[in-house]
């Protein structure tokens, strides 16, 4: 079977991710063209990864007869379109998370994938892909902690990006940190529990850089959610975690419970030095979840390959950032949010 040929938008840290994933380690795909606003990044494409086709319009590059897919990594308030652009040229479609900003673009955007049965949609929740999360979620199924009654979810990006991202929060609506960053441990919520958040009620701090107040941006947030069967769920998100980069779940059954990365470690190595016994963690999620972004990209392209639908729907993104947002009214009218 000929490689799939996919084309690239947008080639920002997790674009460099994918892009270098698609052309060299994921069997069965090639990446043909790139598209990016920044000259620097369509350099690092042709010299790095040898791509040979690059584009400043994402509209020029998906009239390349080339393309059998595209990879969508650009910011989030293009994602909507860009699927929708694509799926009406033929094309299948793996775009990251969120699928858009609103509801109603989502859903305008789920009726255009709907009309395309032949074309392949996946979205971009690595997790599901991750081998401890897969592990945690068999044991679940299996009934080995019982009937779960409380999910707590941490995810917290390094410190060290921080100020980079205020740089960005000033030039491009990312759609706040639950849209932006809980969506990954919303959709956990849901796939572990097969259940939907029904209510949320959530707050937020900016300490160690108020200036996000300025871009209406959060640091730091919590929410607290109620599923369809009583099941609660406890979010935590944020922006400075001064040890790296701490991804953390835990499920609470009735027989026992698990948790996923209570240390974010790096590795199996120790270190004994004056500063006592230290455990290196993980800086970023590149690193972390190296393993899950390639994972979710075989899936992709054997989708293609084998005329299958993934199991990541444009559904799931849907249904997650409906929490999403509603997490965010919450914090801005102080009040417990019902979701429909």
């Amino acid at each position: 079977m000929e490689n799939i040929r996919i084309g690239i938008v947008g080639l920002g840290r997790l674009g460099k991710v994918h892009a270098f994933n698609i052309s060299q380690n994921i069997p069965g795909a090639c990446l043909v063209a790139a598209c990016s606003l920044d000259k620097r990044e369509l350099e690092y494409a042709r010299n790095q990864l040898h791509v040979e086709e690059t584009y400043s319009q994402y509209e020029e590059m998906i009239e390349n007869s080339n393309l059998d897919a595209v990879c969508i990594v650009s910011p989030s308030g293009f994602h909507a379109e860009q699927i929708q652009l694509a799926m009406k040229k033929g094309l299948h479609v793996f775009s990251e998370k969120p699928m858009g900003l609103n509801i109603k673009e989502i859903e305008n955007t789920i009726k255009i994938i709907d009309q395309c049965p032949n074309q392949v949609f996946q979205l971009g929740f690595m997790r599901r892909y991750d081998d401890s999360y897969k592990y945690a979620k068999k044991l679940v199924d299996n009934g080995e902690i019982g009937e779960l009654t409380v999910i707590r979810c941490y995810g917290i990006d390094p410190s060290s990006g921080l100020e980079s991202f205020l740089k960005f929060a000033k030039a491009s609506n990312s759609g706040g940190l639950f849209s932006d960053m809980s969506i990954h441990d919303i959709d956990l919520v849901r796939w572990f529990s097969g259940k939907e958040v029904n209510r949320v009620w959530a707050m937020g701090k900016n300490a160690a850089y108020p200036e996000l107040d300025q871009v209406n941006e959060l640091e730091t947030g919590v929410a607290l959610m109620q599923l369809e069967d009583k099941t609660m769920a406890i979010l935590v998100a944020g922006r400075n975690a001064i040890h790296g980069y701490h991804v953390e779940t835990e499920l609470i059954g009735t027989k026992g419970m698990l948790r996923i990365a209570q240390v974010p470690e790096k590795n199996l190595v120790t270190i004994f030095n004056e500063h006592g016994m230290v455990r290196p963690t993980s800086q970023n999620f590149p690193e972390r979840f190296r393993e899950a972004f390639i994972c979710e990209l075989k899936e992709f392209v054997e989708c293609i390959q084998k005329n299958r639908q993934s199991e990541v729907t444009a559904y799931d993104g849907l249904q997650a950032t409906k929490v999403a947002i509603a997490c965010q009214r919450s914090v801005d009218t102080n009040q417990i949010i019902d979701i429909k």
